[in-house]
């Protein structure tokens, strides 16, 4: 089989568990380092062209990360796609047991049941309400039925935009502060918050930078999110 991933959580997964397999990835797939396979642009917009050259039997998108389009014009050429959409932790797993056995995985990989174990015995820590942005100008924040909501939940953080009819809203910097959080989730991607680039928004509030990739993506990341958290969210 030859697989082309354009998410980088997954070309991860897969280069982690059947490398043999993946022949191109976008751009913006730096997990494992050093992964020497073809590049075919970005995920919101792939060369098109340069994935056909690669003569993929199967593309794997996420609903959310890449575009219908796309995955409309590579099944019009063709070509097999495999949609992830995971929106929580459990979600993730299961969808990731599936799309690897797809591909041929010899069983279960090891980080894969090292995951299980790990989110099955986290214990949440003390309550807090949180906002978590993950853009600015405009600012754009985590809203429910995220794959990210549900992670905080299991570490004990209550996302206040959970509610919102929107996956990813966007309200002002003010009603974001009349949200009245206890602490503010500042990732690393997709926007690159920084110890001086975001706290200064939220005078008074405690702020956690974390890693976005455990924060958000979906494959090896997982096994080592729960503890990676859950210190980055001790501010």
């Amino acid at each position: 089989m030859r697989v082309v991933s354009l998410v980088p959580s997954l070309t991860e997964a897969v280069a982690a568990s059947v490398p043999e397999v993946l022949v191109g990835a976008t751009d913006y797939c730096t997990h494992p380092a050093g992964l020497d396979v073809a590049r075919v642009g970005g995920s919101k917009y792939p060369d098109l062209d340069r994935v056909r050259a690669l003569r993929p039997d199967l593309v794997l998108l996420n609903m959310e990360e890449n575009r219908v389009e796309d995955a409309d014009a590579l099944r019009a050429a063709g070509i097999g796609v495999h949609v992830t959409f995971p929106r929580t932790v459990e979600e993730a797993m299961t969808e990731l047991a599936h799309m690897l056995a797809v591909l041929g995985a010899a069983g279960e990989p090891g980080w894969l049941t090292e995951a299980r174990r790990a989110w099955a015995a986290v214990r949440p820590g003390p309550p807090r309400r949180a906002v978590v942005p993950v853009w600015r100008k405009p600012w754009v924040v985590v809203g429910g039925g995220t794959f990210a909501t549900d992670m905080l939940r299991r570490l004990g953080v209550t996302n206040l935009y959970a509610d919102h009819p929107d996956r990813y809203p966007r309200p002002t910097l003010h009603e974001i502060r009349d949200r009245r959080p206890e602490l503010v989730v500042l990732p690393d991607e997709p926007y690159l918050f920084t110890a001086d680039d975001g706290p200064e928004s939220f005078p008074g509030i405690p702020c956690a930078l974390v890693s976005g990739r455990h924060l958000t993506w979906y494959g090896p990341s997982l096994a080592e999110a729960p503890a990676l958290l859950t210190a980055q969210l001790k501010v």
